[in-house]
């Protein structure tokens, strides 16, 4: 089963930060996911909300430029950061982008050939997730050989139906929507299931052998090395 640290491993540093990363990575976390979305002049920085706190009042992240971003918040990574600390692991770490609804995906798509040109990642090292079809289309349409995950909050109908139009098996679906019957009808599918979020390894236990992976805070209570 593979364990996915939720945003880098925000359980153990703060969430979306080379900290949080560094952490998931220590824990020998298969995939590391975090959060993408893009400033108003075109960077992918690490953030899971659209806003972040600008002298005390909320500012969307799409107004603000990286220089404004890190005058107050100066642990916020770009997306090239964040890719470059992944890459750094002593074992092979899977990036996980969650790519925000909504977010220009140009930018995002980038990034990341300018790592695959670099010869730093190759094309099984990086997943593209969303929680938008319209999102991971357009990701689909630019990086036509990257793996892509379907996130899905309660529909087993639209999450299967979604995943069929991307030629994709893996589902991200939410795990109080979940439960035995479904998971042992969908993994008898081929699908490949990874609920979100969960920190209880008594819980995974029960679901274990339906289960793809499981995408967790604490990837320290989930170590298999």
């Amino acid at each position: 089963m593979k364990i996915i640290a939720h945003r880098g491993g925000g359980g153990l540093a703060p969430e979306n930060t080379l900290d949080a990363i560094a952490a998931g990575l220590k824990h020998h976390a298969d995939e590391i996911e975090i959060d993408v979305r893009v400033t108003g002049d075109a960077v992918p920085v690490l953030s899971h909300d659209p806003t972040l706190l600008i002298d005390g009042k909320p500012t969307p992240i799409a107004l603000l430029t990286l220089d404004d971003i890190w005058k107050t918040h100066p642990d916020a990574p770009t997306l090239a950061e964040a890719l470059e600390t992944i890459n750094q692991a002593p074992y092979p770490a899977i990036a996980h982008l969650d790519v925000k609804p909504g977010e220009p995906t140009e930018p995002i798509a980038e990034v990341i050939r300018e790592c695959l040109t670099s010869g730093s990642y190759t094309l099984d090292s990086i997943l593209l997730a969303s929680k938008s079809q319209k999102t991971l289309r357009e990701l689909h349409r630019e990086l036509p050989d990257l793996g892509t995950v379907v996130i899905e909050n309660w529909s087993g109908v639209r999450a299967r139906r979604r995943a069929r139009r991307l030629g994709t098996t893996r589902l991200s679906m939410r795990a109080s929507w979940l439960w035995s019957g479904f998971l042992s009808g969908m993994h008898r599918h081929g699908y490949q299931i990874t609920p979100y979020t969960m920190n209880d390894p008594k819980k995974v236990r029960k679901w274990q052998k339906y289960l793809y992976g499981v995408v967790t805070d604490y990837p320290d209570r989930f170590t298999k090395r």
